[in-house]
């Protein structure tokens, strides 16, 4: 039977590759990347690019290159933000499916690098099940955990990620708009497009905040959040500016 491997590498670059990455990476012959219809993501491609050439130095293996479509935006509630996500992660499935079944023969193995690690901040476990449950195609598939940027961000940063008596949450910034200055005592956000910690400007809550981690372009900033969010606002326009993305993650205490 085919099979397919959901491979975590970690923020992007082939320092952070597990050993378990590395191995499935060298045993395994075919890659599926898939670019966005934007050219705004290219580092991303190429992030990935770098780690296979890496890992299988001369060897042969093929890449399959597959457009997805870009999500569908607006909607502030959340329950139209769920249907979006849901209508874009059943065209990515119908995608993947048509690749395995088109690209692969009966018992070769498969792969999607996936960006940090498949279970924290990603829909691939969620789609491939989608599309085994549908019938969609006929494979196994398997889980390499990768190092995600919560773990760099803190080591970058030089801080524990847990304190003492404290629950650690983890959330996003459309969530994090929800909470009090009060709710928050040791929150981790992931990729915050609505820049909600503005709305904690006057607080007490010091930030630890990190963005392209890993890559040659890392950025960090941390501080009391009214002392620093000037600078953190004008730096993180200049930087959205000059690449078209950013990938961004901190934790406020």
């Amino acid at each position: 039977m085919k099979k397919i491997f959901l491979i975590g590498i970690g923020p992007g670059s082939p320092e952070y590759l597990t050993l378990q990455a590395v191995d499935t990476i060298k045993k395994v012959n075919t890659f599926f990347i898939l670019e966005k219809e934007s050219e705004k993501n290219k580092d991303l491609v190429e992030a990935r690019l770098n780690i296979l050439r890496f890992c299988k130095g001369n060897e042969n293996f093929r890449i399959i290159n597959a457009v997805i479509p870009e999500r569908k935006r607006g909607g502030k509630d959340i329950d139209t933000y769920r249907g979006n996500v849901m209508e874009w992660r059943k065209k990515k499935a119908e995608i993947i499916a048509r690749l395995i079944n088109n690209e692969l023969k009966d018992e070769e193995l498969g792969a999607l690098l996936i960006w940090g690690d498949p279970s924290l901040y990603d829909g691939h476990i969620e789609i491939i099940n989608y599309i085994l449950k549908n019938k969609m195609a006929e494979f196994e598939y398997e889980i390499i955990p990768g190092i995600t940027s919560i773990q760099l961000l803190t080591a970058r940063h030089k801080i524990p990620l847990n304190s003492i008596a404290d629950e650690i949450r983890i959330t996003t910034g459309r969530r994090l708009k929800e909470l009090s200055p009060e709710d928050i005592k040791n929150t981790v956000v992931l990729l915050d497009n609505y820049l909600a910690y503005k709305n904690y400007a006057s607080s007490d809550l010091y930030i630890y905040w990190g963005a392209y981690l890993g890559s040659n372009d890392e950025v960090l900033i941390s501080g009391f959040l009214r002392d620093v969010i000037e600078d953190l606002l004008k730096l993180r326009q200049k930087l959205k500016a000059e690449k078209g993305w950013i990938m961004e993650t901190y934790i406020l205490r």
